[in-house]
């Protein structure tokens, strides 16, 4: 090297280190110092570094001079990270020294992580219904060939459960469409007075079954902001579907519609929607996770309910798509409120 290593390695953006010929470290830039530790040049680099599978690759460098590649995990007490280390050889001092670099590699490890994750949970939530169907199909063609009420009592919890994973899928497809267009900010006006109302119709007969009285408390004067009305429409449909499911025959569900004002959260000006119900309420420790894909405070009743564990996931999405903001604000036995704050001119980021 023509220049010092020390002012070589600092022109790389990433942790990066020297090891001289003699198994200590020779030179250091500082983002690999904020990671390894300071002071650790002229140690040797075992006591340094530490971790075996990195201490066996460096070895395995020196033996035979080959660059290879391991990893190396760190944490800050709060946050794990993942680095690929790329050890390869350099001429130095007349023999050779080795190069490590660090490439912060977790965004990749933790979507990886989530796509096994999001497999795992869609495996195990179709395998339950279909090993309900494939077991009464073997009665139905057995012990209950010749019994038509058990027949019938079979049937109808066949299609109950096929039911359940046409809903599943649907959400599937629902939260792949959403997530593909994401990135792409809606722009067509739509007036959110009306899409409340038409929401609260179409469920009116469920509310009507489950007993519960749905309350809409909306501004005198229309409220159009840039959207999506096709996907606002399935958030407040989510939001109050939830909100009938999980209240008491003869609670109430209040949905309103706030005038446009100043919104920090936005930083402009906004409007709020807020679905609130008198139901059970949520523990604070699940409040951070209930739009995380399959997540169910009750699993046990939310299947019975019909849940598929997507609904609060796909809500999410789309007002992160209209570059919103969800709260959501519950305490046991008193219910639970989700707000969603949603930009009026669309200029918000």
């Amino acid at each position: 090297m023509t220049a010092a290593p020390r002012d070589v390695l600092m022109m790389l953006g990433i942790p990066a280190l020297l090891i001289a010929p003699d198994e200590r470290i020779f030179a250091v830039n500082d983002a690999a110092e904020k990671l390894l530790g300071r002071n650790i040049e002229g140690r040797h680099f075992i006591t340094a570094l530490r971790q075996p599978n990195l201490l066996d690759t460096i070895e395995q460098v020196q033996r035979d001079g080959t660059r290879r590649e391991t990893r190396y995990l760190a944490s800050d007490g709060q946050h794990d990270t993942t680095f690929r280390v790329t050890c390869g050889p350099v001429p130095m001092q007349g023999r050779s020294g080795i190069l490590l670099s660090f490439e912060d590699i977790t965004p990749v490890e933790q979507a990886d992580q989530m796509r096994r994750d999001f497999v795992a949970n869609v495996s195990h939530e179709l395998r339950t219904p279909l090993t309900a169907l494939l077991g009464f199909i073997e009665t139905l063609q057995g012990p209950a060939r010749n019994d038509p009420k058990a027949q019938e009592r079979f049937l109808r919890i066949m299609g109950s459960e096929a039911a359940r994973m046409n809903r599943l899928v649907s959400d599937l497809l629902s939260l792949s469409r959403v997530e593909a267009s994401e990135r792409v900010r809606p722009v067509d006006p739509v007036e959110l007075g009306a899409v409340i109302r038409q929401t609260r119709n179409s469920l009116a007969k469920m509310a009507e079954e489950a007993g519960i009285e749905v309350s809409l408390h909306l501004p005198d004067a229309p409220l159009v902001i840039p959207g999506d009305a096709d996907q606002l429409r399935q958030v407040l449909t989510n939001l109050l579907e939830n909100a009938i499911k999980y209240s008491e025959r003869g609670s109430f569900v209040r949905v309103s519609l706030g005038a446009a004002d100043y919104e920090s959260r936005l930083r402009g000006q906004g409007v709020r929607v807020e679905v609130s119900d008198t139901g059970p309420g949520i523990e604070a420790v699940h409040l951070p996770r209930l739009t995380q894909r399959f997540y169910r405070v009750d699993s046990h009743r939310s299947r019975d309910l019909g849940g598929t564990g997507l609904g609060l996931a796909i809500v999410k999405h789309i007002v992160n798509r209209h570059r919103g903001r969800l709260q959501v604000d519950s305490q046991p036995g008193k219910g639970t409120t989700f707000t969603v704050i949603l930009p009026l001119d669309g200029k918000q980021d």
